[in-house]
């Protein structure tokens, strides 16, 4: 890939990746803060300061590693988690799923975001590449992030919010596989399980939710 083309990917993918990471771990820390468990703000995590939730492996190197190994084709990060005691939350098992679906849920309203930015920059005949190329950025990695951590298994966001789902015995059995779940997770990534079958059709979902929402505003900007 020529150094040029990388730099324009990189400046187009930064500010949404940003985003994204740091809005996605502090709103972890505003809803365990809110159920009960001040570690996340005693330890000053909840904040949108994006240097306090890079991690320089799994923000910076893993990504950009992956990028040019595979060209492009497959990338994976990770932020720094932000801290949270379950036992600390006014009712665990209850409020560990708020807790835990604050993350996603805060990715899926930024894709909203940036698709609406994109209609109203394509509606008002704002052609400038870069600033469309952003904005459809921003819809994609938001999407991403908002599925992949859906995934029902420890200690990705969906796996905890399983466990606050499920019956005590049967959630003391998925919460044991956590300190083995990333592995797991990144050989059904590698293997093609988690893209076909999971990331595919939740973020196609995902568009056509997007789609339906912002359809009055399409609507009015024709």
């Amino acid at each position: 890939m020529e150094l040029t083309q990388l730099i324009q990917t990189v400046l187009i993918y930064a500010l949404p990746v940003l985003f994204a990471i740091t809005i996605h771990e502090a709103a972890h820390g505003y809803a365990a803060r809110h159920f009960g468990d001040n570690t996340a703000a005693m330890m000053g995590r909840i904040t949108l300061n994006p240097i306090k939730h890079i991690d320089p492996v799994g923000t910076i190197l893993m990504p950009l590693m992956l990028y040019f190994a595979t060209s492009g084709a497959f990338l994976f990060g990770y932020a720094k988690p932000v801290p949270v005691r379950f036992d600390q939350l006014r009712n665990p098992k209850r409020d560990m799923i708020w807790v835990a679906l604050a993350g996603p849920a805060s990715n899926f309203v930024q894709a909203i975001f940036w698709a609406l930015v994109l209609v109203l920059l394509v509606g008002l005949g704002q052609n400038e590449r870069f600033f469309l190329e952003m904005c459809r950025a921003g819809i994609t990695v938001n999407l991403v992030m908002w599925a992949f951590n859906l995934f029902p298994l420890p200690p990705l966001d969906g796996g905890r919010i399983l466990v606050g789902l499920l019956p005590w015995k049967q959630a003391q059995a998925v919460a044991r596989v956590e300190p083995y779940g990333f592995f797991i997770v990144m050989g059904l990534v590698l293997l093609g399980v988690v893209g076909s079958y999971w990331l595919r059709p939740l973020m196609s979902l995902g568009y056509s939710a997007i789609d339906l929402i912002l359809s009055p505003f399409m609507a009015l900007l024709r």
